[in-house]
């Protein structure tokens, strides 16, 4: 760290995740699945557990929930719900391969002792497209949530909200595009956002980091932060240049298995915010 960079504080953190028993590449709804590529499950597993024991290496808690051997995605628990102070809103999946998921979830908060527990009335896939960043709600759009759900997020967590519109297919969810490290703090790809969207990205933040097209294109932004470690995938190695530089700790994981249906490690994780 340089010595005019800023000391970067991390907290405990409390995570969900789902192994991938049941993982596979059998359809196709983004850009990233290749059903004539098939995944190998046992490599799958074997960089989840990796991920999951950075996260107790870390100092996190980590929770997981039951696969179900029909639903493939289940994996990537960030889609599972959003979850803000207690308060859990589930989720509303745009295609139906993944629509027994939102079940699957909503069901494991209910028998946790979860009290405030909301059902959506708006498509809004969860923690891929929900992302927190101090008090501001960011909430993308444009290929699987709906613009509507800015309101309802609005009206059930009592925060402001910013919606931000996704234009390139590559990067269909927020997280793809967008890591939030800490309050003042995102890395992210502009070219995934349009003209306003990146104004508003601007206003939220007093600093973004540009990830290059060869770091977005490994899904380097499909990271999770603690507000000092930053997990990310360790093929983006310009990013973690750049996040080294600026006080961060990157802390690398090879999540390229799961990559073959879009996710990375912020995919595989959902933050539980007690």
């Amino acid at each position: 760290m340089r010595i005019d960079e800023p000391r970067r504080d991390g907290t405990p953190r409390t995570y969900l995740m789902c192994p991938p028993a049941y993982f596979a590449v059998t359809y196709a709804i983004n850009p990233w699945m290749r059903p004539d590529e098939p995944a190998d499950p046992g490599l799958a597993m074997r960089q989840w557990t990796r991920l999951r024991e950075t996260y107790l290496r870390l100092g996190h808690t980590v929770h997981t929930i039951e696969p179900h051997p029909e639903l493939p995605d289940m994996v990537f628990a960030a889609n599972g719900a959003t979850v803000i102070d207690g308060t859990v809103l589930g989720v509303r999946f745009r295609h139906p391969e993944r629509a027994a998921e939102a079940d699957a979830y909503m069901d494991w908060f209910r028998t946790h002792g979860w009290a405030s527990v909301h059902e959506p009335r708006f498509v809004n896939e969860g923690e891929g497209d929900i992302l927190l960043a101090g008090d501001t709600v960011l909430a993308g759009y444009g290929f699987r949530s709906d613009e509507a759900a800015a309101g309802e997020l609005a009206a059930v967590f009592g925060r402001r909200v910013v919606s931000l519109r996704l234009v390139d297919p590559r990067y269909y969810h927020l997280d793809t595009a967008l890591s939030v490290l800490d309050s003042s703090t995102a890395m992210y790809y502009p070219a995934a956002f349009d003209d306003a969207g990146r104004a508003a990205l601007s206003s939220v933040f007093a600093e973004l980091i540009e990830a290059k097209d060869e770091d977005a294109e490994v899904l380097g932004l499909n990271a999770v932060s603690d507000g000092r470690h930053v997990v990310l995938a360790e093929q983006a190695t310009a990013l973690s240049r750049q996040l080294a530089a600026r006080g961060f700790e990157p802390v690398p994981v090879d999540m390229s298995e799961l990559r073959k249906a879009g996710g990375g490690a912020k995919c595989c994780t959902l933050e539980l915010r007690a």
